[in-house]
């Protein structure tokens, strides 16, 4: 049986609905109530239970032989940090698979994920890929670029921009590369491993057929909306410093100095990754949008 650690996340939401309209035996990791009420909803199977709370899992992966870790985090939060998230809540979940004598065990990582990297949100995702590779159960990581689709933060947060703003706001000059991969493509990539997990182990870069600059996604995405606006180009200085002063008085950050960062380095990989190892050519950029943007 498959556990889905993770389950009420974009990419995790996605997955559930996939294995449920295939009538796959799985359940799910829920932390919290509502998210245990909504997957219950859904018609899955639920089980409670928080990889931060080592407490909480004992037993939980008693019958399961197939692990898929997604839970990750973009933005640190009270105790919600990406050392007690990605790393220690990677080697409390490993820790009960390995006492379950789970078979396989997925790791849901992110490309450019390096123990050495500036990014706590990399670092810690690298940490995480080591204490997996290092646990000794079979094991497939996937390291995403951006993944799109139907309720991806990402692109939500850009289009309620486009829509409200009359220019299109860029931090700095928008340069940085990405490889966007649509979430219908993950999901059969995520599928030929559950369908063959020993002919899938080790690590594998997820990314779609072409390199956009942040600048092109945005007018892309605009495009697709149907909305024509001018571009402006705002010195990354004036973004740190505004939204540093904004985020004292914002419940939550609308952006972190880590995301900023973050879109001043190219993200990509090998354009044809996903073509070379799972035998398929992912949609291109344009394409997805026609598929979920209205």
């Amino acid at each position: 049986m498959i556990v889905i650690a993770g389950a009420s996340g974009f990419v995790g939401g996605h997955l559930v609905d996939n294995l449920l309209s295939a009538g796959s035996d799985f359940s799910c990791l829920a932390r919290s109530e509502t998210a245990s009420n909504a997957l219950l909803s859904k018609g899955c199977r639920v089980v409670r239970g928080d990889i931060t709370r080592p407490d909480t899992l004992d037993g939980i992966l008693h019958q399961g032989d197939f692990v898929i870790h997604l839970v990750g985090i973009l933005e640190e939060k009270g105790p919600a940090t990406f050392q007690t998230v990605h790393v220690n809540g990677t080697k409390s979940l490993v820790a009960e698979a390995k006492r379950a004598g789970v078979r396989h065990f997925f790791y849901q990582s992110a490309l450019g994920a390096d123990s050495g990297s500036w990014s706590g949100y990399l670092r810690t995702k690298a940490e995480a890929e080591n204490i997996v590779k290092q646990s000794g159960i079979p094991c497939t990581i996937f390291r995403p670029s951006l993944i799109i689709g139907p309720w991806d933060g990402f692109t939500r947060k850009l289009a309620d921009m486009i829509k409200l703003s009359p220019v299109l706001p860029l931090p700095g000059k928008g340069e940085a590369k990405f490889q966007p991969v649509y979430i219908k493509d993950w999901l059969r990539c995520i599928r030929r491993v559950i369908d063959d997990p020993e002919g899938f182990s080790g690590t594998y870069e997820i990314g779609g057929p072409e390199y956009l600059t942040y600048r092109e996604i945005v007018e892309h995405l605009s495009n697709a909306m149907g909305y024509r606006k001018p571009v402006f180009s705002i010195p990354m200085g004036f973004v740190k410093l505004g939204t540093s002063v904004l985020n004292r008085f914002m419940p939550s950050p609308l952006v972190t100095t880590d995301q900023l960062r973050l879109l001043e380095q190219d993200n990509i990989g090998a354009r044809d990754a996903i073509e070379l190892n799972f035998g398929f050519t992912p949609k291109r950029f344009d394409d997805m949008l026609k598929e979920f943007v209205r």
